[in-house]
């Protein structure tokens, strides 16, 4: 039986390691090279670190604190990789099979892509041939349209594609990609659980393995990832950063639980 995997995910704009909230907020708090070293020390499975660096540098929302970062997205998965001892998928801003490449020949295990398999499922394909499907996560962002359902959005969140995560989902797991990374644009960085009615509908509708992310706030959260939304995978943020040896309380939680992980 496989087990559950604990990950977290680190994002990085401008260079520079940050929190994030419903996508549209982001506040420095650190190092995204220092953290790689730390996590080394934690009871994870895998990292996730993820660019959402924007054209035009700092975030407009943060001129208090306009720090310059490492300049070249690249020049910071290199540093990582030298430090990171467990699986590492890095992904954001892959436009091309070069950016993929690069990726991999620089130390990720796996990339993700988001906008690309948007534009071109069949990207997905070369891909997952030259590299092995087990290489290519697909994220999806999803949003809760006016009228309750589910969209994937694309743009940071702020534009619909008019597609369901559901049908997504099934369109990239056809084309080869090796998992799904799901995130809620509205639960991001809140706190206040998965959505778990979005996990479940993914979840169910495909077979290969689903990573859940957004809105965590206390470790029975991942339980319920899990339990109610049949997630492989749980991840987070927030969570890492903010609450000391959260690795190991989040493990204790869903063994507790019955669910099965990586001691």
């Amino acid at each position: 039986m496989l087990k559950t995997r604990l990950i977290p995910v680190l994002l990085i704009k401008n260079g520079q390691l940050v929190r994030s909230k419903t996508f549209s907020f982001h506040q420095i708090i650190g190092n995204p090279i220092h953290e790689a070293a730390r996590y080394n020390e934690w009871n994870v499975d895998e990292l996730i670190y993820i660019d959402i660096s924007r054209e035009g540098a700092h975030d407009p929302n943060r001129d208090d604190l306009n720090i310059e970062g490492y300049e070249n997205i690249l020049d910071v998965l290199r540093l990582v990789a030298k430090q990171c001892f467990v699986p590492l998928t890095f992904g954001g801003g892959i436009r091309s099979f070069k950016d993929l490449e690069d990726r991999i020949q620089l130390g990720a295990d796996k990339v993700t892509i988001n906008t690309l398999a948007l534009e071109s499922p069949e990207f997905i394909t070369e891909a997952s041939r030259k590299f092995g499907s087990q290489a290519i996560v697909v994220s999806i962002d999803a949003k809760r349209n006016e009228f309750g359902s589910w969209d994937v959005v694309r743009n940071f969140g702020k534009d619909s594609t008019g597609l369901s995560p559901v049908d997504h989902a099934r369109t990239v797991e056809k084309a080869g990609a090796g998992e799904i990374f799901i995130q809620s644009v509205d639960a991001d960085g809140t706190g206040k659980g998965y959505e778990i009615d979005l996990i479940r509908q993914v979840s169910a509708a495909v077979e290969i393995p689903v990573i859940a992310c957004s809105g965590v706030g206390k470790y029975d959260d991942f339980v319920a990832g899990v339990t109610e939304g049949g997630a492989s995978a749980v991840s987070a943020a927030n969570i890492f950063h903010f609450k000391e040896l959260s690795d190991r309380h989040a493990k204790r939680t869903l063994v507790k639980n019955g669910i099965n992980v990586r001691a």
